[in-house]
């Protein structure tokens, strides 16, 4: 396939482009969306393959025989990540973000604090927050451009009342690919802290050159408090299949866990589990890899634009097709700038405060897009802020 087509996504309940004039007040026509994370691309022709199986044969019936899909999983993780996960401990989950709250829910009492290093992605705030648990925010080392680990900081943060700690790896929306030397760092806060450890690893098969995600689940020593979660939606760009994992292999914590989901009655999609099961396959990992170098292109001709911009600069980006670009050097506070991307521009984009403190000056663009409109838009950057040159 072409990653270059453009596939007019209006009109087909699209919450990236259906949703950004009634959100952001970007028009319709002619506006660009480069907010909400999924892609402008098609999947691979595996996972179409997959729905189309299902369609010509005709009934949609429950999902049963769960061996084909787990053996996937298996494969996927051995294969890309060097992670052998035990099929038993593989729970199927309605996407990611029900995921946490699932995790939040088996795991945490209201009341509890949970912890985020921020500004992180902002659907775990939400749900922290509806389950009547407190959000600590463990603000980010912003160093020369770019994230970093503040343990010392955070030590004098927390109290005792805090019982879970959220880890976004790679990071949302920062990009950051944590290296094994701060993911051991990380356990180890969470060991000192007596917290239960959910890593997010949605992101983990989107890694540029020069850059390697490691799992958390290879880390030494956590494996008793420790929840991985993982999902073929970002990767493949089938989010609407609202389908991810969480992985425990602790058997006292997935006991725990198998509990909650039997008391809320929660089964899987069988949409998500046969395309989940074709994309995770040789033919898929063809795709993703060329997907990397087509995204690594956009990454560069996007940061080069916005370098050129005085006043403006994007955080080096190692994963995810997620810009995070700081206004702050414009000098202009939030409303102004963010006014000129949406009205001027005609982008929307997610504002930096909903991902937490330390995203006052940032907005988040995504940038998995035909190249075609990556250019348009740093041309409309440039002549928004044109008054700067």
């Amino acid at each position: 396939m072409s990653f270059d087509e453009i596939i007019d996504r209006h009109g087909t309940h699209s919450s990236k482009w259906d949703m950004m004039e009634p959100l952001f007040g970007v028009p319709r026509d002619g506006g660009l969306a480069m907010w909400v994370a999924d892609m402008d691309f098609r999947p691979p022709a595996c996972v179409g393959k997959a729905v189309q199986d299902m369609v010509d044969h005709g009934i949609y019936g429950y999902f049963g025989d769960e061996s084909k899909y787990r053996a996937a999983i298996q494969w996927w993780m051995e294969t890309r990540h060097g992670w052998q996960v035990d099929p038993d401990g593989i729970f199927t989950t309605h996407g990611l973000v029900n995921g946490t709250a699932m995790c939040i829910d088996a795991f945490t009492a209201p009341g509890d604090g949970i912890v985020l290093f921020t500004p992180v992605y902002h659907a775990f705030a939400r749900v922290i927050h509806a389950a009547g648990r407190r959000v600590v925010e463990c603000e980010l080392a912003l160093d020369n451009g770019r994230y970093g680990l503040d343990f010392d900081r955070w030590e004098k943060q927390l109290d005792g009342s805090e019982t879970m700690l959220l880890l976004c790896s790679p990071h949302n929306p920062g990009g950051r690919v944590w290296t094994r030397q701060e993911l051991e760092q990380v356990a180890d806060f969470a060991r000192r802290h007596d917290l239960i450890l959910v890593s997010d690893e949605i992101h983990h098969d989107l890694v540029f050159p020069g850059h390697r995600h490691t799992p958390m689940a290879l880390i030494d020593g956590i494996a008793d408090r420790l929840v991985m979660m993982t999902a073929t939606t970002k990767t493949f760009n089938i989010a609407g299949s609202h389908s991810g994992n969480v992985i425990i292999s602790d058997p006292t914590l997935r006991a725990r866990f198998a509990a909650r989901m039997a008391a809320l009655g929660l089964s899987a999609n069988s949409f998500g589990l046969f395309m989940a099961t074709a994309a995770y396959s040789p033919e898929g990992a063809a795709w993703v890899d060329d997907l990397i170098t087509y995204l690594d292109g956009n990454r560069q001709l996007f940061d080069a634009g916005i370098k050129a911009i005085p006043g403006l600069s994007s955080m080096p980006l190692e994963s995810t097709y997620l810009s995070w670009v700081d206004f702050s050097g414009t000098g202009m506070d939030r409303a102004e700038f963010s006014d000129r991307v949406a009205k001027r521009a005609r982008i929307a984009t997610n504002a930096g405060p909903s991902f937490g403190k330390g995203g006052e000056s940032f907005l988040r663009f995504n940038i998995a897009t035909p190249r075609s409109r990556v250019e348009e838009a740093v041309a409309r950057l440039t002549e928004a802020f044109g008054d700067l040159q």
